[in-house]
């Protein structure tokens, strides 16, 4: 069989690390032995000896997912062998969190992480309800996480004394010891005079990192 499908640019090489790698621009490789765990529904193929396993959340995480609607089903991938993730064909990133490290990011972005990782759901602090709610996982421990993004994100500095304003619909995440509120930089008026029309923006200040996807958020086919 020949052709460029089967090129080295699309065949799967022997892997040669254990846990988490990025197969191609779409699609993130774990080589499991134990346990790892990714949004349901997200395992594209595998090999080996893998079970698959929906992760219960408990009485409190299904309370707490009913009343935020932070909703990323998991599931638990144990045993030994490799699996490969992806959704929706859009774009896959690697994050390392050490010790000590807390990032903050929208439940939508996630696709696979170590078990070694923890996280928990935690209100955008400055937007409540008022803001539209809005919710977000924050992990913490040492290990990888796998995230997807429409598109190529970009990463923006923020420092001191310069604060940075991003769309509520396109922020993926960001950096611990940054201070998040509510900004509002468009009156009804404004908007109806030709203004961007993003009246609400969230506002991070401190010293970290933002992540931010090139487009603002669809209508989720899995929920």
């Amino acid at each position: 069989m020949k052709g460029d499908l089967f090129s080295s640019d699309h065949m799967v090489q022997p892997a040669v690390v254990p846990g988490m790698s990025v197969q191609n621009a779409k699609a993130i490789r774990y080589v499991v032995s134990g346990e790892m765990l990714a949004r349901q529904g997200a395992m594209v193929a595998y090999r080996g000896s893998l079970q698959f396993e929906r992760k219960g959340q408990g009485v409190g995480g299904m309370l707490k997912r009913a009343v935020t609607g932070e909703g990323l089903p998991l599931m638990s991938v144990r045993g030994e062998g490799e699996a490969w993730f992806a959704h929706e064909a859009q774009n896959c990133f690697i994050v390392d969190i050490e010790a000590g490290d807390e990032f903050t990011v929208n439940g939508r972005n996630v696709l696979c992480f170590d078990a070694t990782l923890s996280y928990r759901i935690q209100t955008v602090k400055g937007a409540g309800i008022t803001g539209g709610g809005l919710f977000n996982r924050v992990f913490t421990g040492h290990g990888r996480l796998g995230l997807i993004c429409d598109g190529n994100p970009l990463v923006i500095p923020v420092a001191p004394q310069q604060p940075v304003y991003v769309d509520t619909d396109a922020v993926v995440g960001w950096t611990a010891r940054l201070h998040t509120s509510l900004h509002r930089s468009q009156s009804i008026g404004s908007m109806l005079r030709g203004g961007s029309g993003e009246a609400v923006q969230l506002k991070l200040e401190g010293e970290g990192f933002v992540v931010v996807r090139p487009s603002e958020v669809t209508p989720q086919k899995d929920h």
